[in-house]
């Protein structure tokens, strides 16, 4: 390398910012993600023996995909090439995968490919990468946020296996600030920092295990401090300390954007945690996830379907004033719109979530449908046949009907089904238990 290039390397790298400056060399440097990564673990017994195959990086953003695809190819030293699905179509990835097999071809083993965003490839440039990855030219890792099963193509999600990162700790990423401020050069080392505990911690708290969100906050705050005089773009140390306090650290954090796919796993997740927790009667944990949809832009009436179906699969006639409730807050919140309909969301789902649970109502008429198609169809028995047309009497169609207002307590004892079937079986809790008891008398009644 001659001493231009050398220079114009360093201020390549110099430009960087500090999350990128600071990603391990080495995988023993790699910081969290030991459940894949850890001695014996399966993707780091892969590393070990050389034979990685095609791998998929699943998980939030920040938690070192990018890093670890890097690594993969530092450890198997293996021919490296990366594409970003959202600026590569099909022309690159072949271009991509002549290249693999022309290594390949002159003996130099398998290069990796690492594709970052690759749920962004549509189904068709996915199945550009199958007969490459069938035939082992390339070792593939693909990098993505979304579910996987949702946004990659089933083929080629089966020939690779499937790893999913976790959010770091707050002590994984306070390590990591750590290790930042005290790392010279491509850290920020060379700066006459003096960091509070606290600061520290906050910031470790509020990425949520972001190490990029947290790095860059970081780098803000040192290169912003006022304190520094006059603190240049590549970060070289000035003169003056920085003291990293807690106040100067929320300055630099970047509001969390809390919006998330409509149709990606936070749509899906977050419904899913604020039906279980209204099931689970923990009002808390229910208004928290709401509050986590409404930020995140959800749509209103996603939510309000969401009630009104729970309102009678969970809680149905143990309390059957939480199914009104559920449709008056849809009505609602249609005619209202945000943000005042938040507080007629935070009614219902808090009404729900205390109300008794049963769900009779909704085993019930799973079980009468899983009769009707797999049994034998029963016929309506001739009593209660429809006997309003002409003929009807001559074929016996409502002979012997006895009707309920005839009765003295208003249950006609008689037949209506014609075989001996108990579907509703309502709980002993809440109004419910006042059914439980009515509907011992009734069905006596009906056999009598």
């Amino acid at each position: 390398m001659n001493l231009f290039a050398q220079s114009e390397a360093e201020n390549l790298n110099e430009a960087k910012p500090l999350a990128a400056r600071m990603r391990p060399q080495r995988l023993r440097d790699l910081v969290g993600q030991q459940h894949i990564l850890g001695p014996g673990k399966l993707l780091r017994r892969m590393i070990d023996a050389g034979r990685l195959g095609s791998i998929i990086l699943y998980g939030p953003p920040g938690t070192g995909k990018t890093t670890v695809a890097h690594l993969l190819a530092r450890e198997t030293e293996g021919a490296f090439r990366q594409l970003s699905a959202v600026a590569s179509g099909v022309k690159e990835v072949r271009e991509v995968m002549q290249w693999a097999r022309d290594c390949v071809a002159a003996g130099d083993g398998r290069p990796i490919l690492f594709i970052d965003e690759i749920h962004r490839f549509s189904k068709s440039q996915q199945d550009v990468l199958l007969p490459d990855v069938e035939d082992g030219v390339v070792n593939l890792v693909g990098a993505t946020t979304s579910n996987p099963y949702f946004s990659v193509n089933a083929a080629l999600l089966s020939r690779s296996q499937l790893f999913q990162l976790e959010a770091l700790s707050a002590e994984e990423i306070a390590t990591l600030l750590r290790r930042a401020i005290e790392t010279p050069g491509r850290g920020l080392g060379d700066w006459k920092i003096q960091a509070d505990p606290q600061a520290i911690e906050f910031l470790a708290t509020i990425c949520e295990g972001d190490a990029r969100r947290a790095l860059t906050a970081l780098e803000i705050a040192v290169l912003s401090s006022t304190e520094t005089g006059s603190a240049t773009e590549t970060g070289s140390a000035q003169s003056g300390a920085v003291h990293l306090t807690e106040a100067l650290v929320r300055e630099s954090v970047q509001q969390k954007q809390v919006g998330y796919d409509g149709s990606g796993d936070d749509h899906y997740d977050l419904a899913s945690a604020l039906i279980k927790s209204i099931r689970g009667s923990d009002v808390d944990a229910a208004l928290y996830w709401l509050a986590r949809m409404l930020e995140g832009g959800e749509d209103i009436r996603f939510i309000c379907r969401r009630l009104v179906i729970l309102a009678s699969e969970d809680i149905g006639n143990a309390d059957p004033h939480a199914l009104s409730l559920a449709v008056a807050a849809m009505q609602a919140c249609e005619f209202v719109g945000l943000p005042e309909c938040q507080l007629t969301l935070s009614q219902c789902v808090a009404y729900l979530a205390c109300a008794p649970k049963s769900n009779a109502a909704t085993t019930a008429i799973s079980a009468a449908r899983r009769d009707v198609r797999e049994g034998q169809t029963v016929p309506v028995p001739k009593h209660l046949r429809d006997a309003h047309y002409g003929g009807a009497k001559q074929m016996g169609h409502g002979e012997g009907y006895r009707s309920a207002h005839n009765a003295p307590d208003g249950i006609a004892a008689q037949d209506y089904l014609g075989v001996d079937r108990v579907y509703y079986e309502p709980t002993d809790r809440g109004f419910e238990a006042e059914l439980q008891a009515r509907l011992e008398t009734i069905r006596q009644r009906l056999k009598s």
